[in-house]
């Protein structure tokens, strides 16, 4: 058994027939690959998927920085993409946590408050879905490897699914996750933070850099496309040419033999 291992059962949450796919910004311009892994992960389970092609942006970047009628406005758009009463599965913490937490308090009083809120109600992260209401146990086709796994501060301090991320890797027969030193701290990205405080921010990244690198793992995996990009980007400007990054769901469908 690994430090810090889970064994979380299935909840007992109905197992749909469909769902919808929120693709996210991040994942859309710069990791679609990893959306498409997702969504061939769902169908695997003999899951409809479906990906309204309108979806943009969940008014994330906006509402931290402190602009909640811009982000109001962007996920106003995303209100009348979800008609069907089927879950909302998301490959990313953040987006997940500011979709689920955040969206009824940013419509709150408005004439969208109670849709806002019966779509939040059905926004489930990927690792947590799959786990939770797919009970999923990929079978591991892959060579002995140890891996860490980061987690966004997002995905941890409001969606508590940084355990249903380890839990899934643990599932992995061939698979040791190694805890790092910096497990549970920011890898400094913070969506617009790394740009109004790049001197902050990339020491955090570099710490973190550090501590994957150093923890004994082969590569790490996480379910961010932001914090991805941040560390693998931190990785690559430092000249490191064989440790490195996946999404986890990119991690998941090679693991279990069917990534094309």
């Amino acid at each position: 058994m690994q430090p810090n291992h889970v064994a979380i059962p299935a909840s007992g949450r109905a197992r749909p027939t469909d769902v919808y796919f929120f693709g996210t910004c991040l994942l859309d311009l710069f990791l679609p690959e990893a959306g498409m892994d997702a969504i061939t992960l769902l169908e695997n389970l003999d899951l409809c998927v479906h990906f309204p092609q309108a979806q943009s942006c969940c008014g994330q970047p906006a509402y931290t920085s402190g602009h909640p009628n811009e982000a109001r406005v962007v996920a106003r758009a995303q209100l009348a993409l979800f008609p069907n009463d089927w879950p909302i599965v998301v490959p990313s913490g953040s987006c997940g946590g500011m979709m689920k937490h955040h969206w009824p308090r940013l419509f709150a009083g408005e004439p969208e408050q109670a849709l806002a809120e019966a779509l939040a109600a059905r926004v489930v992260e990927l690792s947590d879905f799959l786990l939770n209401v797919l009970d999923f146990h990929p079978q591991d086709r892959g060579l002995p490897t140890r891996v860490a796994v980061h987690t966004s501060c997002g995905a941890r301090r409001e969606m508590n699914v940084h355990v249903t991320s380890w839990a899934l890797v643990d599932r992995l027969a061939n698979v040791e996750r190694v805890v790092h030193d910096h497990e549970s701290e920011c890898c400094g990205f913070g969506g617009t933070f790394s740009v109004k405080h790049p001197d902050i921010a990339g020491a955090m990244v570099a710490d973190k850099a550090a501590s994957l690198q150093h923890s004994g793992a082969l590569e790490f995996v996480t379910a961010d496309a932001g914090c991805l990009l941040n560390i693998n980007g931190k990785l690559a400007k430092d000249g490191e040419r064989v440790f490195a990054g996946k999404h986890l769901a990119t991690f998941l469908l090679e693991r279990t033999g069917d990534k094309a």
